[in-house]
């Protein structure tokens, strides 16, 4: 993935060295000649806020370019952010099972882990299992814990993006408000043994990086939309992922970036009340979460006599071709898709994406019947409705976005060169 599309730069004299970073993460220029025309610095001014970035270890160069001359001469030499030079540790929690992987900063998995880890059990349980987990990816792969230079986690729930706290979630009791972050930077450094307040050093080609190893939480459906979209649909500026498991979330992308609402609550399609007097674990009646999830699917299936705990129990009766479970997740699919009209209607996405336990053809089929029926036809004329290209990496992929593209936006790299010395 690279920076974040349609970014310009500001300019002249005050285009910094972090805004040169993002016009070649982003592919806008790569060749000193580029930088100069684009941004109008001089090649001097170029070449010195190249040169602390090559310092930092962030740019490399490679291969030459075309010639652009057409009087010939040497091929340009382009410059490429250089992934490997830090590492991020990346988690995504569900609420009975979590992933976590080692990736380079440009997203190559090194090292991933799958298992149990139940939300109900609480933060302190959970968050120091992932901290065993991470020490555990690096003692796989052999990387130092001060290669690491950012965590991020995906939960079941809102979270308030500004202090990464879950807000009122249905799904994870005993979390609310809690200190996700400083707890989880702290499992990091217990499993680890990695200093806390010091500066970490260089050696293993890291960043420098003074006190813990910043974590970034979100809702794990916006990280699954982030890394859908950023992957495989960058040039799609509204874009659409309904994850339906144990409940239904979604996330939307709007011109490259995760639309959150004012405290982390957009996108909780779970919670809209469809008109039964089901009861949802949130404790009101007729959200759709109770009749379409995941969840609701599998308390349907073991009242006719089919055993199903959860939604991956569903999943795997679906992939089997169980008849019973193939029936209710199309029923499930036509009610989501019921309440997706109305979004499609107000936020006129390009993509509509449908991911977690149901994301397959009953389902999907399901969704298609109702919405297609219910929604305008203005609004679905250039609208795909698909299923997801990731997978369950889907929110990790989302997750290394994160972490990235905060720490290498180009106010955040003037600080930390600035902390480099450099």
């Amino acid at each position: 993935m690279t920076g974040k599309p349609g970014r310009t730069a500001r300019g002249g004299a005050q285009t910094s060295a972090g805004d040169l970073l993002d016009l070649v993460r982003s592919g806008q220029a790569v060749t000193r000649g580029a930088l100069q025309q684009l941004t109008g610095l001089s090649r001097a001014t170029v070449g010195q806020r190249l040169d602390r970035l090559f310092r930092a270890g962030w740019l490399r160069e490679g291969a030459g370019g075309p010639v652009d001359s057409p009087l010939g001469g040497r091929p340009a030499i382009t410059l490429e952010f250089d992934g490997s030079h830090a590492m991020v540790l990346a988690a995504d929690l569900d609420t009975r099972h979590a992933r976590a992987a080692l990736l380079t900063l440009t997203g190559e998995i090194l090292a991933e882990r799958a298992g149990a880890l139940v939300v109900e059990d609480g933060p302190e349980v959970v968050l120091a299992g992932l901290g065993r987990w991470f020490a555990e990816l690096l003692a796989e792969t052999g990387y130092a814990p001060e290669s690491v230079c950012g965590i991020g986690l995906g939960v079941p729930g809102p979270v308030d993006s500004e202090t990464g706290r879950v807000v009122q979630p249905p799904m994870m009791s005993g979390w609310d408000g809690y200190d996700i972050r400083g707890r989880l930077s702290r499992a990091f450094a217990e499993h680890t043994g990695i200093s806390t307040g010091t500066d970490t050093g260089t050696s293993t080609g890291a960043d420098t990086r003074i006190g813990p190893v910043p974590v970034f939480v979100d809702n794990d459906a916006n990280l699954m939309a982030y890394g859908e979209q950023r992957t495989g649909y960058q040039d799609c500026r509204a874009f659409v992922l309904v994850k339906v498991s144990t409940g239904i979330g979604a996330g939307v992308v709007v011109d490259g970036a995760i639309y959150r609402g004012v405290d982390g609550g957009a996108g909780d399609l779970g919670h809209i009340r469809v008109g039964t007097e089901a009861l949802c674990r949130c404790g009101s009646y007729g959200c759709l979460a109770a009749v379409a999830s995941g969840g609701a699917v599998a308390r349907r299936l073991t009242e006719a006599g089919v055993p199903a705990a959860s939604g991956s129990d569903v999943r795997e009766l679906l992939a089997a071709g169980h008849p019973e479970a193939a029936a209710l997740a199309r029923e499930a699919g036509r009610r989501v898709g019921d309440v997706l009209a109305t979004v499609v209607t107000l936020l006129n996405p390009g993509v509509l994406m449908i991911a977690g336990d149901l994301a397959g053809t009953p389902f999907l089929t399901g969704v298609r019947e109702l919405l297609y029926q219910r929604a305008l036809p203005r609004s679905t004329a250039h609208l795909d409705v698909v299923t997801a290209r990731l997978g369950e990496r889907a929110g990790l992929i989302g997750a290394r976005a994160l972490v990235v593209e905060h720490l290498y936006a180009p106010e955040r790299v003037e600080e930390r060169l600035a902390a480099l010395g450099v």
